[in-house]
């Protein structure tokens, strides 16, 4: 619909300036104005402001005026309202994809908040969306905002302000990401979302050394440093560069390409009676290797023993090829 009345302005203006174009042109032959004066006279007829005329006019020149007048006023008043039409169109437009972004983010639950689309933010969502995990944006420019509009539903304005954390779900949300650059304005961040749903799981980005503190107590539950990440990276490339090449091809970027899983021990539930990894036999039916368990309480167990008690609400971490993690899906009817 935006498109058909784009076409109509660009017909309208393309009218504009031919009316224009043989006014002067007019002028110029039949009362040989210069090119000056020959616009000057074209101006004043189509907008009939009532000027005086530059000079005399004989007959001909007179006749080519009434035909310019009335031509004109048509003409402009087709342009008049397709300008208007497309301008009201527009608006309109913005409006509705505006209420239909707000009914989307609306029915979705158990999503992640990203408050800020930068570096960081964007590889965050580039990785959500690789896991078909429901997130919403936060972001307040607008150049950003255009620029990926339809890739990703944005909420437009300051992460800081409770009203655009309420417009984003954040009392449905599940998680928040706290990824702008500046530590203080994440800081702040975490306090008004912790405020406003105090079970969400908050990780925020921290720039500096003497932010992490802050931010835990501000109600972050993990706090991460892109910069240290990035050199300890580079720094064990020089140290293990094997290790850290067979690391990184442990790819986790989709459901398709994905050699490791997590894996809650309630999923599992209605199945089979489980009492511990063996009666799992997670190795024998799918070829994948339990390579780490995580306690209830949040203690990490790598290489657990195969007579390792599961607990409930506890996890399992599986190492497999991505057949090998697809058939642990089908087999045990994973989400």
């Amino acid at each position: 619909m935006l498109r058909f009345f784009r076409s109509r302005l660009y017909f309208a203006m393309v009218l504009v300036a031919i009316v224009l174009s043989v006014g002067v042109l007019g002028y110029r032959f039949l009362s040989h104005f210069s090119w000056l004066d020959a616009f000057y006279m074209t101006v004043i007829t189509v907008t009939t402001v009532g000027f005086s005329e530059v000079g005399p006019m004989d007959a001909p020149t007179k006749l080519f005026t009434v035909f310019l007048i009335i031509s004109s006023v048509f003409i402009f008043a087709f342009a008049i309202s397709v300008i208007t039409e497309y301008i009201l169109n527009r608006n309109s437009q913005q409006l509705l994809k505006k209420k239909k972004l707000e009914q989307k983010i609306d029915r979705i639950t158990d999503h992640v908040i990203l408050c800020g689309y930068g570096r960081n933010g964007n590889q965050a969502a580039q990785r959500l969306g690789a896991y078909n995990k429901p997130f919403v944006v936060i972001e307040k420019n607008k150049e950003i905002i255009e620029k990926n509009e339809g890739e990703v539903l944005f909420v437009e304005g300051d992460a800081n302000d409770d009203e655009i954390l309420i417009k984003a779900g954040i009392e449905r949300a599940k998680y928040l990401i706290a990824a702008m650059p500046d530590d203080a304005a994440n800081l702040f961040v975490v306090l008004s979302a912790r405020q406003l749903n105090k079970s969400l799981f908050i990780i925020s980005r921290a720039s500096l050394v003497a932010s992490q503190k802050k931010l835990h107590l501000a109600g972050a539950d993990k706090v991460i440093m892109p910069d240290k990440i990035g050199g300890d990276h580079m720094a064990s490339l020089v140290v293990i560069p094997d290790l850290i090449t067979f690391m990184d091809k442990l790819s986790m970027e989709g459901e398709h390409t994905t050699n490791l899983e997590e894996v809650a021990i309630e999923e599992f539930a209605g199945q089979t009676e489980f009492n511990s990894l063996r009666d799992l036999d997670i190795r024998r039916k799918t070829g994948c290797t339990i390579i780490g368990y995580i306690e209830p309480s949040g203690n990490y167990i790598i290489n657990p023993e195969a007579e390792t008690r599961l607990l409930p609400k506890s996890k399992i971490i599986v190492l497999g090829r991505p057949e090998q993690i697809k058939k642990l899906h089908q087999i045990f009817n994973l989400d």
